[in-house]
């Protein structure tokens, strides 16, 4: 008789400790929208956080030394007609936010280092070129005023925050809808991943795709991937039978 041998967990004794309610932020209704997104972004000073809304796409944002329960009545950052997709701070000014959303266009956002009394309605610039709805925005790591966005339009446009101008459109590169962008660190290359089972790095100043991999991970659903320091690429996916999968690739 054969004795099976049961590995056991090195984590089995291991418990979390709940954080106390003073130092989370409770009642928030964050948003339905089966997008592929984290609904939130963090920096120095904010958390942002897409959440549900009526007649339109909205965002809450809220102090990070302020926490707790959040008030129903808290005011919203509202403009979009229809649902916010994707939030993304600004790295050079810790008050200003782009939101992207299902109604085709971008909005950039200056919010007071003051709790508004009432929803912030006015955008600084709204930027308008995609004719889907945008999923995905990023802005520019070192050059100021840059920003990326990308749409189910499969383009990937570079705007001119500064002026509400396009700077570049890079079209004709994905043939199906694009599920993630990032820039590498200084700026000069961007990755991105594709429905296509394509992983692309894209030169936007000569405007082509300088590398390419096709089915870094075999299975059919999304796949992630982000440039490391060094430059290398790292990629999250699924294999054939839907198992985790995570890719380091030169």
């Amino acid at each position: 008789m054969s004795r099976r041998v049961v590995r056991q967990s090195k984590f089995r004794h291991v418990f979390g400790q709940p954080v106390k309610a003073d130092q989370m932020y409770e009642d928030i209704r964050v948003s339905k929208v089966t997008w592929d997104s984290s609904f939130c972004a963090v920096n120095p000073k904010f958390v942002a956080i897409i959440v549900e809304s009526g007649g339109g796409g909205a965002f809450i944002v809220l102090p990070l030394a302020k926490t707790g329960r959040v008030d129903k009545n808290h005011p919203l950052v509202t403009g979009h007609t229809a649902p916010v997709l994707d939030i993304d701070w600004c790295p050079h000014n810790d008050n200003v936010i782009a939101s992207a959303s299902e109604d085709t266009t971008i909005m950039v956002w200056q919010i007071p280092d003051y709790v508004p009394v009432r929803n912030v309605t006015e955008p600084v610039v709204t930027l308008e070129g995609h004719s889907k709805r945008v999923g995905i925005i990023s802005w520019h790591p070192t050059a100021r005023n840059v920003l990326l966005s990308a749409g189910c339009d499969n383009l990937v446009i570079l705007w001119n925050v500064g002026t509400g101008e396009m700077l570049l459109v890079l079209e004709d590169m994905h043939t199906d809808l694009i599920y993630n962008v990032g820039w590498n660190r200084n700026g000069s290359l961007l990755v991105t991943t594709c429905k296509d089972k394509k992983v692309r790095v894209i030169d936007p100043r000569k405007q082509q795709v300088v590398a390419e991999k096709a089915k870094p991970h075999d299975g059919a659903r999304p796949i992630r991937a982000i440039f490391m320091a060094d430059g290398k690429i790292f990629t999250t996916g699924f294999s054939k039978m839907s198992e985790r999968q995570l890719g380091l690739w030169d």
